[in-house]
C-alpha cells in the first residue's frame, strides 16, 4: 500500500493510491476529485470527459467530483457549489481510526476562506438524532414545525424545543474531528440553541463572536411538564462524552453512535 503526491504536468497536483494487487486511485487536490479508479487489471472504471477542461476554476467533468454545499442549483450559490474548484490539502492530523480493512487511504480537508465564508457563513458544527421530529421554535411564537433536513445545521438564530427525542443525541464538530454524544433518561425534550451575530450582540454577558464557539443542546421535560406530589420521586439523568473522530473523515457514523454500536 502506498501513496504519492505527483505532479503530471497538467498543472494539477494529485495524489496516486496503489494496492499490492494492482488496482489504483488518483486524487486531485483541487477539488478534491477522484479521477481516476483502476482495478487489478488495470482498467480505467470511471468516465472522463475527452473534452475536459483542465484549467481552473473550472470544474472537471468527469471522475467523482464533490458537490458542496449543494448540489445543482438548488441554492443561492454557484453550480453544485464551491467545494469543486477549490484547492484542498491533505490532512496532517487526520482521524486515529484505522481505515476499513487496512486499506490504502488519505484524508484530504478544504479549510475555508474568508470568501467562502461570506457567501456560506455556516458553522462547522451539525446535531444528528433530531430528524423528523416535530419542535416548537420558539422565534415563532412557539409555533409547532416537523424538521426536514437530515441533520441540524446553523447560519442564523436557531431557538427549538424538539419534541419525543431519542435518549442519544450526536454533535458531530467537523472542525476538531470529534463527536459529542448526549445520552439522557427522564427527559423526553431537547433544546437547541444558538443566537447568532445579531442576538449575540444583545446579550450583555455574551461576546460579539462567541456564537461561533457555543451550541447549547439541553436536555428537558417541556411538552409535558413532570409534576410530582408529596413523597413522590423523579429520577433524571444527562450524560456527555466525547469520541476522537467525526463523519467528515468517513470512520465514524454518527448514526452508528445514536444507535449504541460505538
Amino acid at each position: 500500500m502506498s501513496l504519492n503526491i505527483v505532479n503530471k504536468g497538467d498543472g494539477f497536483p494529485r495524489i496516486i493510491l496503489t494496492e499490492p494487487t494492482g488496482s489504483s486511485a488518483e486524487v486531485l487536490l483541487y477539488g478534491g476529485q477522484v479521477v481516476s479508479w483502476k482495478n487489478e487489471r488495470r482498467e480505467e472504471l470511471l468516465f472522463m470527459s475527452s473534452k475536459a477542461t483542465w484549467k481552473p476554476p473550472k470544474a472537471i467533468r468527469g471522475g467523482i467530483p464533490v458537490c458542496f454545499p449543494q448540489f445543482g442549483n438548488l441554492g443561492s450559490l454557484e453550480q453544485h457549489g464551491f467545494a469543486k474548484n477549490r484547492l484542498w490539502s491533505v490532512d496532517s492530523n487526520p482521524s486515529p481510526l484505522a481505515p476499513t480493512n487496512n486499506q490504502t487511504s488519505v484524508d484530504l480537508i478544504l479549510k475555508s476562506t474568508e470568501e467562502d465564508l461570506k457567501t456560506w457563513p455556516r458553522s462547522e458544527v451539525r446535531v444528528e438524532g433530531l430528524e423528523t421530529l416535530d419542535y416548537l421554535d420558539n422565534l415563532m411564537r412557539r409555533e409547532r414545525f416537523t424538521e426536514q433536513a437530515d441533520a441540524i445545521t446553523f447560519d442564523e438564530e436557531v431557538n427549538r424545543v424538539y419534541l419525543g427525542t431519542p435518549t442519544k443525541i450526536a454533535m458531530i464538530d467537523h472542525e476538531r474531528k470529534r463527536t459529542f454524544v448526549l445520552r439522557k433518561d427522564g427527559m423526553r425534550d431537547a433544546v437547541v440553541w444558538n443566537p447568532w451575530d445579531k442576538k449575540a450582540k444583545t446579550i450583555p454577558d455574551l461576546g460579539d463572536e462567541d456564537y461561533k464557539t457555543m451550541l447549547c443542546v439541553d436536555s428537558a421535560a417541556i411538552e409535558t411538564p413532570i409534576f410530582l406530589k408529596p413523597s413522590e420521586e423523579w429520577k433524571g439523568r444527562q450524560e456527555l462524552s466525547t469520541v476522537s473522530s467525526s463523519y467528515c473523515s468517513g470512520q465514524l457514523d454518527p448514526r452508528m453512535v445514536l444507535h449504541g454500536l460505538y
